[in-house]
Parts: C-alpha cells; sequence; structure tokens
C-alpha cells in the first residue's frame, strides 16, 4: 500500500470515527432566540452579557462541540482558527457565537441562508421567537437553488431512491448504490424528509451516522441536511405549506439597540468576491440602513470584519436621539468606495474597482505685499531732501510642493493555511 493510500485510509477512519462520536457523545438543541424588542431591530443576541465562551472539561473534537451547541463545522472552525478542530485539550477555551443579523427575507415560515450554513424559522403562533439550526448545503458541483418555494409533503423514515447521475458517480468511483436504500442508519436522508416544490426532488432532510460531521460543510448533491435531532423537530413544528425562502447572503446588516451591525461570511466553495467587492457591498447595505450617501462609520471595525469572516456581527455604527454618529471614525478606507454597490450574482466578473482620484492637499504659498513706491514730499512741508532709494525686495523662497498622497491598498483576504484547520486541507470524500 502506498504513502498516499495510507493517509486516505487514516483520514477515511478518522473522519468516520469522529462521526460515530458526534452521534453518541451528544444531541443538538435548536436554538431559540427571542426577537428584538425594537420595531426595526434584526439583530439576535443570545447572551446579552457578551460572555460567548466556554471551557472544555474533557479532550474532545470541535465537531463535538458544534453538536452540542447546533452550530455547523465552518462556523465553529472560522470563531476558533487556532484551535485544531480534532482535538481539544481539558481546559481549553472556545468561543461560540453571540448574536446574529436576520437575513433579509420575509418574516415567515423558513429562511435558508446558504452562505451563512444556517437556517431560521419564524413560528406562527409565537412571533415572539425565532428557531435556529445548522446545515450543510450542497457542493460547488451541486449547488442548493435560490428563491422562494414550500414545504409540500414530510415523510418519516424515508426511503431514498438515487438518481442514475449519482448512481453513475459513486460508480465511477467505486462505490455503486443500490437502485433503492431503505430506512436506517446509513440511509443519508436519516430519519425525516421535508420535501420542496422544486423540480429535482429537494429536500430538507437528517443524516446518516456516517456524515453527521458535514453539517454545516458543502456537502450534498443540493439537498439541505440537518443534524437528527434538528431534523426531527423541525418535522414536528413545520406544516406542510410553509414558505422557504433560499437565499445567498454573505454580508448582512442589521440595528439592535440603535447600534448597526455588519455580519460577513466567507466564501463558498468556487467562488471568489474578493475584498474590494465585499466592502462594496457592505458600504451600499450601511447606506440604505441608515439612509445616508456618506455614513461616518467606523472603518477599521469594518475592514476587519471584511478580512475576519467568522460571521460574528460587528459594531460599525451609533445614532443618537434621532441623529447618528459613528462608534470610532479610526481605521482606513479602501482605495475605492463605490457610491452604489449591488451584490454580484453568481458566476458574474467582479466588477473592477476604479481608485478614485486623490484631492490634492497642496496649499498655495502667500503672495508676498508689492514694493512701496517712493514717497512723495507734501505741498505743505519744507522742500523735501533727495529721496532714498527703498531697498531692493528679496526674491520669494519658493514653497516645495506637498508630495501626492498614496491611496491606501484595501486589506487583503487572507489566504488559507493548509492542514487540518483548514477545509481545504484534509481529504475530504463525496457524500451523497
Amino acid at each position: 500500500m502506498t504513502h498516499q493510500n495510507i493517509g486516505y485510509v487514516k483520514t477515511l477512519a478518522a473522519w468516520s470515527f469522529a462521526g460515530l462520536l458526534l452521534f453518541n457523545a451528544g444531541q443538538a438543541v435548536a436554538t431559540t432566540y427571542q426577537a428584538p424588542v425594537n420595531p426595526g431591530d434584526s439583530v439576535l443576541e443570545q447572551y446579552p452579557n457578551g460572555d460567548s465562551k466556554v471551557t472544555i472539561t474533557q479532550d474532545e473534537t470541535l465537531l463535538d462541540v458544534a453538536l452540542r451547541y447546533t452550530l455547523g463545522q465552518t462556523e465553529i472552525v472560522k470563531l476558533n482558527p487556532k484551535i485544531d478542530r480534532w482535538l481539544i485539550k481539558k481546559g481549553e477555551v472556545v468561543r461560540l457565537p453571540n448574536r446574529r443579523v436576520l437575513p433579509n427575507t420575509p418574516r415567515n415560515g423558513i429562511t435558508l441562508n446558504i452562505a451563512e450554513f444556517r437556517m431560521y424559522y419564524y413560528p406562527p403562533g409565537n412571533k415572539g421567537a425565532v428557531v435556529s439550526f445548522a446545515h450543510g448545503i450542497g457542493r460547488q458541483d451541486w449547488k442548493t437553488p435560490l428563491g422562494t418555494t414550500k414545504v409540500i409533503r414530510k415523510i418519516k423514515d424515508p426511503t431514498w431512491n438515487p438518481p442514475e447521475s449519482i448512481r453513475r458517480e459513486h460508480a465511477a468511483m467505486g462505490d455503486p448504490l443500490p437502485a433503492v436504500v431503505p430506512p436506517g442508519p446509513h440511509n443519508p436522508l436519516g430519519t425525516r424528509a421535508l420535501y420542496l416544490n422544486l423540480p429535482g426532488e429537494y429536500r430538507i432532510h437528517g443524516t446518516d451516522v456516517d456524515k453527521i460531521f458535514g453539517i454545516g460543510m458543502q456537502i450534498t448533491h443540493g439537498c439541505v441536511r440537518m443534524y437528527p435531532t434538528d431534523v426531527e423537530e423541525l418535522y414536528d413544528i413545520v406544516p406542510v405549506g410553509t414558505p422557504v425562502h433560499i437565499v445567498k447572503q454573505p454580508i448582512k446588516v442589521g440595528w439592535l439597540n440603535n447600534v448597526l451591525y455588519v455580519e460577513a461570511h466567507p466564501d463558498l466553495e468556487g467562488e471568489d468576491l474578493g475584498q474590494a467587492q465585499r466592502y462594496a457591498i457592505a458600504l451600499d447595505l450601511i447606506r440604505k440602513a441608515t439612509n445616508e450617501e456618506m455614513p461616518d462609520i467606523d472603518q477599521k471595525a469594518l475592514n476587519q470584519a471584511l478580512v475576519d469572516l467568522d460571521g460574528e456581527p460587528v459594531a460599525v455604527y451609533e445614532r443618537f436621539g434621532g441623529s447618528s454618529s459613528s462608534t470610532a471614525s479610526a481605521g482606513l478606507m479602501p482605495p475605492s468606495a463605490p457610491a452604489s454597490a449591488v451584490a454580484p450574482a453568481v458566476g458574474s466578473a467582479p466588477a473592477p474597482v476604479v481608485p478614485a482620484a486623490p484631492v490634492s492637499t497642496q496649499t498655495p504659498a502667500p503672495a508676498l505685499p508689492p514694493a512701496p513706491d517712493n514717497l512723495q514730499p507734501n505741498a505743505m512741508s519744507l522742500p523735501a531732501p533727495n529721496p532714498v532709494p527703498a531697498p531692493p525686495v528679496p526674491n520669494p523662497v519658493p514653497v516645495a510642493p506637498m508630495p501626492t498622497p498614496v491611496p491606501v491598498a484595501p486589506m487583503p483576504s487572507p489566504a488559507p493555511t493548509p492542514g487540518k484547520g483548514s477545509p481545504g486541507g484534509y481529504y475530504r470524500p463525496v457524500f451523497r
């Protein structure tokens, strides 16, 4: 067996073992938030005191923690970039999300924001609550469709009939699938399935024991995959006919107690938004939220949020008594701040950002007064003596022009570090 094959087997074994640990170690519980009290606010808060960190009481994986707090893998890894996802030592501190900006969708039914691998459900009988779940989405080559649809039927312990295209794919990989996969622990649909009114049998469904660690990642053939207990809870509380809004909003803004927050998420696989385009989208959303063309925002906080892309809302603006003021004005703006910014369509090339011409700050030298004329004698005075010639006026010293300010380059997006701590740094098998 080659070293490459040995590494492949070890990777599969580690992932399967992690999946079993997660399945047995704890059960995910949906997070229920209280809707904001102030009309117009759209930021949910789980820990009002701001303390969203936990101390680990035993050696475990970061995915164990994700399951315990119904978080996805991508989400918890981005919040804890310096922690090894496969081994957390007892006593280590893990950061959890505290706030969430609600997606810009109607506040009814289900909203799936695939950019953050998260679902929001607005229970019709409880207007003051928002129930949130983590979920997985379609791979780069099997995208989850966007748009508004509805739940048309629900099935408990569903049978899976793999489409011919998926069976061919698995056969080519040496992993043939049967024509029918019966209910059971290895059925990739899990124990519950909510079918959507979309062509192609798209569903919100559970998962099998082998792939439980993939929640919060791009792992499916387009369906939305949830933790087992989460999908069972959703199944029980969501009636047939419930509207479902599927959106992709990697950057969101929202108010909470007169403070405007920005929440930013990384690109999905196969996409490259770019720092300048992220800034343009964020600025356009901020302008709309504040109703100001050039709001005085905290540039440093905004830039950092667009670099970290950890999904944690960051305060960038505050309004006082009907007027608005920034929480801070430190920081550097990117070289271009477009007057308007529209989120690009999927697959479109990023619009070029043309730097604005720098404004000259050179101050012209003050003009020297003209040399006085020779004094004229007064008609009532004695004859004047011969006039004394005025001293020559020295040539003015030329003033050196002020240098043209150099535009500040935008902060680059950090490249992922290869290895276990990066989603691209380990082998990812193909999932059903």
